[in-house]
């Protein structure tokens, strides 16, 4: 009788089952959905991972199998089949914004050398990299600049990689402080005098330091695009989390050489992976001012 009562029982369960499916194949339809929509993500991120490096991406995955392989899982069907494999933002722009976000964050080394070797993949020359060091120690400081000199050097010793002769300006090229000027202006749209006036009563040769080192000196180089220059800039911005004002002006700045509205909250979704979400938020919040104030002042024109 035993036997035959837990027979029973199985048949029960098994029929009501069977009748739930029957009654609502959404249930198994949307649980098959969801399987094929993760594969899709899956597949299209390790594509966009391989393209940046083929070698590296395997090793990207075995270092999370002993403790979390659903990070292995996250990093490539977030970070590279939701974010990377987004149309909005050129390759090249996307590594230029990652470098100058880990190098001023100083504390991903294995992730800086990994983004450096792959920037060389896509076609980024050593000399533009070395460029985004510079613009990043304006914002971050020496020793991130520094940090990131070293993290290149390893690579590019890795990879057979030389630098070409530094590009200093010439001595045509006007003294430090009529190129940073002339720079911050066609930039920002004569900003350099509200600079000047903004620090007259406390500090004014910090006036003078940011025109003449970080306009005058580096941002002048004609190495990175204007376009490229100011994408890492804000991405500095939004990784360090306090530059609001900052990145406001950079923001504009962006407008300013040609960035599209699209490429810069494209920007902000691809920080979420390296700066995290709130970072990336606050940085669209200033984003929504700056469009707001940009429109404004062109629809007023």
């Amino acid at each position: 009788m035993r036997i035959m009562h837990v027979t029973l029982c199985f048949v029960i369960v098994l029929l009501c089952v069977t009748i739930t499916e029957a009654e609502n194949p959404a249930v198994t339809k949307g649980d098959e959905m969801t399987s094929k929509g993760n594969t899709d993500r899956y597949e299209r991120g390790l594509k966009a991972l391989k393209a940046l490096d083929a070698d590296a991406a395997q090793g990207v995955l075995d270092g999370q199998k002993d403790i979390s392989p659903e990070m292995g899982r996250y990093i490539v069907e977030f970070a590279f089949g939701d974010v990377y494999s987004r149309p909005g933002l050129d390759p090249k722009s996307r590594q230029i914004a990652t470098m100058a976000a880990l190098t001023a964050m100083g504390n991903a080394k294995p992730q800086l050398k990994f983004h450096i070797g792959a920037s060389l993949n896509i076609g980024v020359t050593p000399e533009e990299i070395i460029d985004v060091m510079y613009i990043t120690t304006v914002f971050a400081g020496f020793p991130s600049g520094l940090n990131g000199i070293s993290a290149a050097r390893e690579v590019f010793q890795a990879k057979g990689v030389s630098m070409k002769k530094d590009r200093r300006p010439a001595p045509g090229d006007g003294t430090r402080h009529e190129r940073g000027l002339e720079t911050l202006n066609r930039t920002s749209k004569d900003a350099g005098e509200r600079v000047i006036k903004s620090l007259s009563d406390i500090a004014p040769d910090m006036a003078q330091f940011i025109i003449d080192f970080s306009y005058g000196d580096i941002f002048s180089r004609e190495i990175l695009s204007p376009k490229h220059k100011e994408i890492a800039m804000i991405a500095v911005c939004v990784a360090k989390g306090t530059m609001e004002p900052q990145m406001k002006v950079h923001l504009h700045a962006a407008l300013n050489v040609g960035c599209t509205k699209q490429e810069i909250v494209e920007l902000m979704y691809h920080m979420s992976i390296y700066a995290g979400f709130p970072a990336a938020l606050n940085g669209l919040s200033a984003t929504r001012q700056v469009f707001q104030e940009y429109d404004s002042t062109h629809v007023s024109k």
